[in-house]
């Protein structure tokens, strides 16, 4: 879904994506897509807040009932005093979605060869991904199911086709840090509810696994920076890399970022692997970073999938949500 495409846009092609995986949402995009009235009343917000994500987490915020028809939702927006529009002003969608790990992991693992690693996570939240040491995995092939060494974390489960680099542990974590335009800190529970709230309604899954991702990084919360990410990353990752190899990852973000933005990402990044300075994960939808998605294979128009980048090359499809991996390579 692109965030800076027309209303209607959005939100019929958030009815794809929404398919078998939230009827709720599902309801609630199609009744905004064919909804004249609700789409003037987004038309009033900026461009890059009406994202359906973002509206339906404020408009869940301030009571509307998910599960629930999208009636309610048509009448809470439609009657707003102004409250689920200042929420939409003042937050932005900040899903911090560990089950991701599970299509992260393998590509951190190649690139460690080893050693302990320094991973800088762009576009952070609460930094929550910044911890893949701290759980198991099963992955499940076409010839098994492939298990990292059992440890005492979480298990994170993830259906893979093709040859992929499934480790046998998660490699280990040196330092871990990031940079958030508004980083979330895990030890204060508004914050933790909104990442509750931008949970899809129907995946309790989800939620019990953001519970538990939760309390690992309270035990150790992880160093976030405020700030643009454009500005910041390049002395982070020399701060990083005091601790060992460095890999910038994000997963799900640069969306966010308006094209140039992204072009200028890229740049970034490729100058910064081109000089040895790091190494550079990048996991989001087809269009978003398309010089990456342009090195694989082409993306079948229906596949709504993310894909998977190590140092600016495409090496595998991936789940929105970390589900499932298709290795390219």
């Amino acid at each position: 879904m692109e965030p800076f495409a027309d209303a209607a846009a959005q939100y019929a092609a958030f009815v794809t994506e929404a398919q078998g995986a939230s009827p709720c949402f599902e309801e609630w995009a199609r009744g905004v897509a064919e909804d004249p009235a609700v789409l003037a009343w987004l038309g009033t917000l900026p461009v890059a807040k009406q994202q359906p994500n973002l509206v339906f987490a404020a408009s869940r915020w301030h009571g509307v009932p998910a599960p629930g028809p999208y009636d309610a939702l048509r009448t809470a927006l439609l009657a707003d005093d102004g409250t689920i529009r200042d929420t939409i002003l003042r937050r932005s969608t900040q899903t911090n979605e560990v089950g991701r790990l599970a299509t992260l992991t393998p590509a951190f693992a190649a690139l460690a060869d080893g050693r302990p690693l320094a991973l800088l996570e762009v576009g952070a939240s609460a930094g929550l991904c910044l911890y893949p040491d701290r759980y198991d995995y099963a992955w499940r092939t076409p010839g098994g199911v492939v298990r990292s060494v059992p440890g005492s974390g979480p298990l994170l489960t993830c259906d893979v086709t093709g040859e992929a680099p499934l480790p046998e542990r998660a490699p280990a974590v040196a330092w871990r840090g990031g940079v958030d335009l508004n980083p979330l800190d895990v030890t204060d529970e508004n914050a933790v509810r909104w990442l509750r709230i931008l949970v899809w309604p129907e995946h309790e899954d989800r939620r019990r696994r953001l519970d538990q991702a939760v309390a690992i990084a309270r035990r150790d919360p992880p160093y976030l920076v405020r700030g643009d990410l454009l500005d910041e990353l390049a002395a982070l990752v020399e701060r990083a890399a005091a601790a060992g190899p460095v890999v910038v990852f994000h997963s799900a973000v640069l969306a966010y970022l308006e094209p140039a933005g992204r072009d200028r990402f890229h740049r970034l990044m490729t100058d910064l692997v081109a000089h040895g300075s790091c190494h550079w994960v990048s996991n989001e939808a087809t269009g978003v970073l398309p010089a990456v998605t342009a090195t694989g294979p082409p993306v079948p128009e229906d596949a709504p999938t993310f894909v998977l980048g190590v140092d600016g090359r495409a090496v595998a499809w991936t789940h929105g949500h970390g589900r499932s991996m298709t290795w390219l390579t």
